[in-house]
């Protein structure tokens, strides 16, 4: 068979099985198996297939069908223009999350941003696309799997920023070793009762995915702890989930009454990034006022 036939074939079957972008994966994965790049796969599109490249691109094929991500089988992603290696058991960078780079540089145009922590930075996406547009920044990149930072290392080691993106195990913001201007993160927030819905949830890990019961578990964490570690009138960016922006901001407001609170829409016109910007002397609350916060927010989400 031809390039073009494969192409056609391959992206019915996708689309039949409800398979999003299927033109898209069918092309990554056709140029996964034939050793082609883009610009040579449709320059030729009549080439035909030797009979190994095929039994290759229809064994990924049918790799696809179980539920597998494309990430994992062809073993990298791109976001933010940039190619990642990823492997399974790493959460798998969304283009959503482009957005939070896109914030960050706008925040660092209009005041000082020299030093920068992602909170759970899985295979290093957002903190090496940073280190790349914001070369004098210092930039932390935590996760608590030892396995997600061997992978953001070899990424650091792709993109020439290993001396620039320091990365350190540990959870949330333990391992920072000082404040910063600007803390972002793309925490796990899907819904506990929603994680069957994702295809690709057997194969991500949940420790990646799962938000515990409303989704909000791991983000009211972090926002608990950041008032030690932004410096006077830092900078905190969120990645939320649909529908989650109301009882983050209520939280934050509540934890954080003289901050400034801003809520940006992806391109779907989905609330996505939440930005908190400190004005001094805000630094929080007391632990009993934040069980407080924590129980009121928890009403507040469930209505």
């Amino acid at each position: 068979m031809t390039l073009k036939q494969v192409l056609n074939r391959a992206r019915g079957i996708l689309v039949a099985n409800n398979i999003e972008e299927a033109g898209l994966e069918c092309e990554l994965l056709l140029r996964h198996a034939s050793r082609l790049s883009r610009v040579q796969l449709y320059l030729d599109l009549d080439h035909e297939l030797s009979a190994n490249e095929e039994a290759d691109f229809w064994q990924l094929i049918k790799r696809r069908l179980n539920s597998e991500p494309t990430a994992y089988i062809i073993g990298h992603r791109e976001f933010y223009g940039l190619d990642f290696y990823v492997e399974p058991g790493v959460f798998i960078p969304r283009p959503e999350s482009e957005l939070l780079v896109e914030q960050a540089l706008e925040l660092a145009q209009n005041r000082p941003v020299s030093s920068i922590a992602e909170i759970g930075t899985g295979c290093g996406a957002i903190a090496i696309s940073l280190a790349l547009s914001l070369p004098q920044a210092r930039i932390y990149a935590t996760d608590i799997s030892a396995s997600a930072l061997k992978v953001a290392l070899v990424n650091c080691q792709k993109h020439g920023v290993v001396d620039r993106v320091c990365l350190r195990q540990g959870d949330m913001i333990d391992p920072l070793p000082e404040p910063v201007d600007l803390i972002i993160a793309n925490l796990p927030y899907v819904k506990e009762v929603e994680l069957s819905q994702i295809s690709s949830a057997s194969f991500e890990p949940q420790l990646a995915l799962g938000g515990g019961g409303d989704g909000l578990e791991k983000i009211r964490r972090l926002c608990q702890q950041v008032g030690d570690r932004l410096c006077p009138e830092g900078c905190l960016l969120l990645e939320i989930g649909q529908g989650q922006a109301r009882a983050v901001t209520l939280f934050l407001s509540r934890l954080f009454p003289s901050a400034k609170i801003e809520v940006i829409p992806d391109l779907s016109g989905i609330d996505r990034v939440v930005c908190l910007t400190f004005t001094p002397p805000a630094k929080g609350l007391s632990l009993r006022s934040k069980l407080y916060v924590e129980s009121d927010c928890l009403r507040e989400a469930g209505r």
